[in-house]
């Protein structure tokens, strides 16, 4: 077996409420199996990589950019996280099994086996890497390899499962779309894409622990120490409530850094106080003793997909249309 594998206990399988005998799963068809393995890449958070990847090469280009080199990087991107995403099912396949929203993923269910698994992340993240180089820019190439190192080892393998802080120290991957897409432009990394990496930084938390506290129970069943998990609902709002302070004030840093314009802030300023509004509801509920349906911590969740869409869709527009401040 290999060492880098972890091995699904027994029981753990016996006592899925699926079973992964062949006769119990429908006949493979091409189609089935393609679906399986996009399953793996776990498209929905590609969608939202991207999402923070071609407003920036706007601000970077000041406007519009080659269309080419965007594709290229839309591409690029999409292989490099498909490739980590995967690297991620095959590791976590035990703790999937033991989840109730992940016990139907490929992985689990045995549609995809672990080496077939590894070998198509192995191979998204090589023709990644090598797509960048042509196609884009070495400095992309080597962000991109990064990235997929962060997710999968750094994340994955070395804190999801021994620190209540892993999404904070893992989330790192998912800032670097924000550097692939400024250097896809300039070969650089500069401060504006730095102060936007900060605010997926300090965006991660507040977006991911209400996912986790209200799937609380799942991750204590596949003992992954998530915050929720190990502290109350108190303590893990107020960090929350900690995280989007910092994560708003540091999206108006970006206004002098990067001369961003009138478009740029009142987005910031309005989706920012409706963000910290939302996390002082969450904060001052859980001190009410809420009970899960009241607290409703995925309103905060969703409204954290809203918010990045929104800020970034700001960081593109406000280049092609600056209004300036001063």
């Amino acid at each position: 077996m290999n060492p880098l594998l972890p091995r699904i206990p027994k029981d753990t399988v016996a006592t899925a409420p699926i079973t992964t005998a062949p006769s119990a799963r429908p006949a493979p068809t091409w189609r089935r199996t393609v679906g399986s393995y996009v399953a793996l890449t776990k498209p929905r958070i590609i969608e939202l990589l991207l999402v923070t990847t071609v407003p920036v090469m706007f601000l970077a280009q000041r406007g519009v950019p080659d269309l080419w080199l965007v594709v290229a990087t839309l591409i690029g991107g999409t292989l490099s996280a498909g490739g980590a995403n995967t690297f991620n099912s095959v590791y976590d396949r035990d703790i999937d099994a033991v989840m109730a929203r992940t016990r139907n993923r490929p992985m689990v269910t045995g549609e995809i086996t672990p080496r077939a698994g590894l070998l198509f992340g192995a191979a998204l993240t090589v023709v990644s890497t090598v797509w960048f180089l042509v196609f884009v820019n070495a400095m992309s190439a080597v962000l991109s390899l990064a990235a997929v190192a962060l997710y999968a080892v750094l994340y994955t393998m070395v804190l999801k499962r021994r620190t209540p802080q892993n999404i904070v120290w893992g989330g790192v991957a998912g800032c670097m779309p924000t550097l692939i897409g400024w250097s896809a432009v300039t070969g650089t990394v500069q401060w504006p894409a730095v102060i936007l990496f900060l605010v997926i930084f300090f965006w991660t938390p507040p977006h991911y622990w209400p996912l986790s506290m209200a799937f609380k129970d799942d991750y204590a069943s596949a003992e992954v120490p998530m915050l929720p998990v190990e502290r109350g609902a108190v303590a893990v709002a107020r960090q929350i409530v900690a995280y989007s302070w910092v994560m708003v004030a540091v999206s108006l840093a970006l206004v002098p850094v990067a001369d961003m314009g009138w478009v740029y802030l009142v987005a910031a300023v309005v989706s920012g106080v409706v963000f910290i509004g939302e996390a002082h509801r969450l904060l001052r509920l859980a001190k009410q003793g809420a009970a899960s349906t009241v607290l409703k911590p995925m309103r905060l969740f969703h409204f954290s997909i809203t918010y990045v869409t929104l800020l970034f869709l700001a960081v593109a527009i406000d280049p092609l249309v600056h209004i300036s401040i001063g």
